[in-house]
């Protein structure tokens, strides 16, 4: 059976290269849409390196100056020697249409690309594994690389940005007051923030039994059920049924321990079957990820996108994922996944709400009210997130407090609005919270 050739274009490749060393002027416009390993032949990828470096050093591409280069290197021969250097020369009357000859080569690398990753896909599929799910996102995160190479962000000008800008603005003008991102339904914190924006990476940190997961899910479950937007929650300390246990219990506000216990009563039953009736429209979607890897998550949160729609990502919580790669200590593992989410909200453009868990340090003041430095124990959190939100609740230090019930969120940090501390309720029989003037209110 005769073996067949990966796609690729040689005529194109020799086009590129001597449109290159025709006019200077084209190098930067072509180093932006293709990179060496674009090219099939690797002659054809030692000169385009050779002229890349020639260019970087602010020297001039041409025939002399490229057959230096690559005899200093020891390539020149390697390549077919002087005379299929100066032969590119002579491969095309003039650069003008070297973009049309660059796409060519890079489409044909992609396709290239697209047949190695159907070959990792298929000894995948040969590996006999027992977990399909696991062979499905490893599969899924292989295409997705391919996709991502295949975008080529561009610069463009500020004319341009300026209508969508516009656009913006004018429609916050006409729907002055309301929110333009989605709703927490909190609403000190949604005037604050006028709602979580899409590309935005948030942080919700707090030490354990502050009720991070609570109003996490919280969020979650007001957007999916009022607001009817797609939310994907990634689980990665509980099992999805005692998720939904969670979130059905908080919405019929029937109290948690006695589901547990099955001490219900009738009213107890009635609230819970009303609930569950409500919350199955919800277009919610749980995923309870133990271990998770950054690729996967991407994988899973883009096949959500793409079959239901997505306007919410919650994530429970940062410090149980696993890195795509190994390194030498976990905080720099914490700062590449972090750098990470943030690429997945801004790719998606959806806002990713992601819970973490602070150190011990806390508890080692004498305020335990978190500080912003206490997430920088936490690789890069700071850096990378738009919005920061530590929970604090007093109650948990000093059961004596007059603040019972009631728990802080301090927004530290806003990249694009202000900072403040709001107040809401913490209904703990119920894992809800709610508007600290509606609970005053009942």
């Amino acid at each position: 059976m005769t073996e067949k050739i990966l796609p690729h274009n040689i005529d194109a490749e020799q086009s590129v290269l001597g449109s290159l060393l025709l006019d200077n002027e084209t190098v930067p416009q072509v180093a932006r849409l293709i990179s060496a390993d674009d090219f099939y032949l690797e002659a054809h990828r030692q000169i385009y390196m050779a002229i890349l470096e020639l260019e970087e050093a602010g020297q001039p591409v041409d025939f002399v100056t490229l057959t230096n280069k690559l005899r200093d290197k020891g390539e020149l021969e390697k390549i077919g020697g002087a005379t299929y250097a100066a032969s590119l020369a002579n491969i095309v009357p003039t650069p003008a249409n070297v973009e049309y000859y660059a796409r060519i080569v890079n489409e044909k690398a992609l396709l290239r690309n697209l047949v190695h990753a159907a070959t990792r896909i298929a000894a995948l599929g040969y590996t006999g594994s027992d977990d399909v799910g696991r062979v499905i996102s490893e599969a899924e995160s292989t295409l997705l690389e391919v996709a991502a190479r295949s975008a080529s962000p561009a610069f463009n000008s500020v004319k341009e940005i300026l209508t969508t800008v516009f656009k913006n603005i004018e429609e916050s003008y006409r729907n002055k007051g309301l929110i333009n991102g989605v709703a927490t339904g909190f609403v000190d914190l949604d005037k604050l923030c006028c709602g979580l924006q899409s590309g935005d990476l948030i942080i919700i940190a707090g030490r354990p039994a502050m009720g991070k997961t609570s109003l996490g899910l919280t969020i979650a479950h007001y957007a999916a059920l009022r607001q009817k937007i797609p939310v994907a929650v990634f689980s990665l300390e509980m099992s999805k049924e005692q998720l939904v246990q969670r979130i059905l219990c908080s919405e019929a506000m029937v109290d948690l321990q006695k589901v547990r216990s099955g001490n219900l009563t009738e009213e107890d039953w009635v609230r819970l079957n009303t609930a569950a009736v409500q919350l199955s429209t919800a277009p919610l979607y749980i995923h309870d990820a133990f271990g998770i890897t950054t690729r996967q998550l991407r994988a899973e949160a883009k096949r959500l996108q793409l079959e239901k729609g997505l306007g919410l990502i919650v994530i429970d919580y940062i410090q149980l994922m696993q890195p795509n790669r190994r390194v030498e200590n976990r905080q720099q593992e914490i700062a590449d996944i972090s750098r990470s989410l943030k690429g997945l909200a801004k790719d998606l453009n959806v806002p990713v709400l992601v819970l973490a868990q602070l150190s011990r340090q806390v508890e080692q003041r004498v305020s335990k009210r978190p500080i912003m430095s206490d997430l920088r124990e936490s690789g890069s959190l700071e850096q990378d997130a738009d919005m920061v939100m530590f929970i604090y609740r007093e109650e948990y230090y000093k059961p004596d407090t007059e603040k019972k019930g009631i728990a802080e969120l301090i927004v530290a940090k806003q990249r694009n609005g202000p900072t403040g501390m709001i107040e809401m309720a913490f209904l703990k029989e119920f894992t809800r919270f709610v508007n600290l003037a509606r609970e005053n209110e009942n």
